[in-house]
């Protein structure tokens, strides 16, 4: 026998049904994403003498340090992305931010509960009376009744509110996963200028040590002389003075070496931190800092946007926003959901065994008629969050230019510095040979070669510090370039958003 649907019941079906197809060609309120404008130069001020990159001439993803060819920073910069702590904690973000889209993503379906009841009840009396004295014992029935219950709710989602933030979700997601790479592009470029400052340590100290070595003659010269008692020149004795001062030019020197190794020692400790190792657990054998820098590949401006990690979190932060003033404008409309619930009412134990049934079905539809002006507050806040979103980007991208720009005129100058350095070197070498020479053969004083060594070791110490900053600053034009970065490395939508295919695209 076919059973009979009340009249109400499938007026109601068919609201619920006109309902749900509303919300299937629902519309999304809001602004659609469109990316604002960065101020990009047509060409780079400080690209004088350099050639501009062909397309297949980029620094490749993920080594752009094997540029430098040294199998030591290969393989601690290998390190960072394994065990860096701050890069870890990165990582950690950008998981918790998928896990937040799929939150929001779960509002999109019903909710279903389940509840079950069991209730015993007895109902009469009973004693009559007093037994024994005309009363008489009554009986009274006890009834068992159970209650299984399933309902739902289905918030649809018709006006996009929903939609819109899991757009916004998505985008922080994206913007969450550029600054994970930024992280890791940051602690790389951090270790590798810890290195060079390392490799520079060792230098000094090698050349100090040389120095002692070389002021040692001269000493030794100086103590032939005195021992000999013989004369510089008739008027310029050489007296243990000077035998003294030889010795303490010696003496200042080993001092400067030993100095040396307190920032050494702080460079290979700022490495192990950055590796994610105690300090006691690595030690770096000396090596000099020798070599030239790499020919780094320049690529246009424009390019620039797609190539930093940093620009890309801003920009998906724009969209971000952007996608949250859909979600504010959404309030101005009604909130729409489906309720249903069925229940069976028994005295069988097992759930909807053979008893009475309740069902209900529903749709609802509310809206705030008032709220003394706190919606459209939302929606200005929100717009305003968004242009403040817009102007980060903007900055973010100049300040991108500025680095480049910065690090660009510092390898160009500090190239041409480093040819002057080695000749003021050269020539200084020059100049205490013959002083030395002339030392030994009595024609200047002692004062004379001290004067010239000074000048000497101050000229190498500068040599290598200009080699030095040139290593640093060939790091930080590829850190400023995005180290080999680019935007299509960004997870997309469809590689964040997974295993949502259930429901038709609302």
């Amino acid at each position: 026998m076919r059973r009979m649907v009340p009249s109400g019941t499938r007026s109601c079906l068919g609201a619920v049904a006109l309902t749900l197809a509303l919300s299937l060609t629902a519309c999304t309120v809001g602004p659609d994403y469109r990316p604002e404008a960065a101020p990009t130069p047509t060409r780079y001020k400080e690209l004088k003498g350099w050639k501009l990159a062909a397309p297949s001439d980029g620094l490749d993803r993920g080594d752009w340090w094997a540029l430098y060819h040294d199998r030591k920073l290969d393989f601690l910069i290998e390190q960072v992305e394994i065990s860096n702590q701050t890069v870890a904690a990165a990582a950690a973000s950008y998981e918790q931010a998928r896990a937040i889209i799929r939150e929001a993503q779960a509002a999109l379906f019903p909710v279903l509960s389940a509840a079950y009841n069991a209730t015993r009840s007895f109902s009469g009396a009973a004693i009559v009376g007093v037994p024994g004295f005309g009363g008489e014992f009554v009986t009274g029935a006890y009834r068992n009744t159970y209650v299984p219950q399933l309902s739902g709710t289905w918030d649809l989602d018709v006006w996009g509110r929903i939609r819109r933030q899991i757009e916004s979700t998505t985008s922080a997601a994206q913007a969450s996963a550029a600054d994970l790479d930024n992280a890791k592009l940051s602690a790389q470029a951090a270790l590798a200028t810890a290195y060079f400052n390392l490799r520079a340590a060792d230098s000094l100290r090698d050349l100090l040590e040389r120095t002692v070595v070389f002021y040692k003659e001269s000493q030794r010269i100086t103590q032939d002389k005195v021992n000999a008692g013989c004369c510089v020149a008739p008027l310029v004795p050489v007296s243990p003075a000077d035998l003294a001062l030889a010795k303490a030019l010696v003496e200042t020197t080993q001092a400067q070496a030993i100095n040396v190794g307190v920032q050494r020692a702080k460079y290979e400790h700022a490495i192990a931190m950055l590796i994610g190792r105690p300090p006691a657990e690595l030690t770096i054998a000396p090596h000099l800092l020798t070599g030239r820098i790499p020919k780094i590949p320049i690529m246009v401006p424009s390019t620039l946007l797609e190539r930093r990690p940093d620009i890309a979190d801003a920009e998906r932060t724009m969209q971000q926003q952007n996608a949250l003033i859909g979600v504010a404008e959404a309030a101005f409309f009604p909130d729409i959901s489906l309720s249903g619930a069925l229940q069976a009412i028994g005295s069988n134990p097992l759930p909807f065994s053979v008893a009475n049934e309740v069902w209900s079905l529903g749709a609802t539809g509310t809206e705030v008629l008032f709220k003394g002006g706190l919606r459209a507050a939302q929606v200005d806040a929100a717009r305003a969050a968004y242009w403040q979103s817009v102007a980060s980007y903007r900055q973010t991208a100049l300040t991108a230019f500025q680095q480049v720009e910065d690090q660009l005129a510092a390898v160009r100058l500090l190239t041409r510095q480093l040819v002057v350095a080695r000749k003021a070197t050269v020539d200084a070498r020059e100049a205490v040979r013959v002083y030395r020479d002339q030392y030994q053969a009595g024609t200047v004083d002692l004062t004379t070669v001290v004067t010239g060594e000074a000048l000497l070791l101050a000229d190498q110490e500068a040599e290598l510090t200009v080699r030095q900053d040139l290593f640093l600053a060939s790091v930080n034009l590829i850190e400023a370039l995005g180290g080999g970065w680019n935007a299509n490395l960004l997870p997309t939508k469809n590689e964040l958003v997974k295993g949502i295919s259930l429901l038709p695209q609302l």
